[in-house]
């Protein structure tokens, strides 16, 4: 079963701009903080945006001030506006949720969740 749908990834020049998108099940309820990670070959994985569900945010330096990120919480929903692209921000990004997860049974616990991520390249 699939938790988070990620959309939006693709082939750019650089200076372009993406949106990516991702959506939660509405399985998932009590989600603290959302985000997007990204992995580039040969490096590990880094954080690039995180936004709690009160609305602050943290980026990386490198992309600051270039991206943007959103959520909407009703719609469990999250998106990264990526504007002004640079060959660099080249990666796999992954959408990233943390949330309190119920079981059928009704244990809640803490759980990461992770969507199986979307192919950004920025050709220069």
């Amino acid at each position: 079963q699939v938790q988070l749908v990620e959309s939006g990834g693709g082939l750019v020049q650089a200076g372009g701009s993406l949106r990516l998108s991702c959506v939660a099940s509405e399985s998932i309820f009590s989600i603290n903080s959302m985000g997007w990670y990204r992995q580039a070959p040969g490096n590990k994985r880094e954080l690039v945006a995180l936004i709690t569900s009160g609305g602050s945010t943290t980026y990386v330096d490198s992309v600051k001030g270039r991206f943007t990120i959103s959520r909407d919480n009703a719609k469990n929903t999250v998106a990264l506006q990526m504007n002004s692209l640079k060959p660099e921000d080249t990666a796999v990004y992954f959408c990233y949720a943390n949330a309190n997860r119920k079981s059928p049974l009704g244990v809640i616990y803490p759980y990461d969740y992770w969507g199986q991520g979307t192919q950004v390249t920025v050709s220069s």
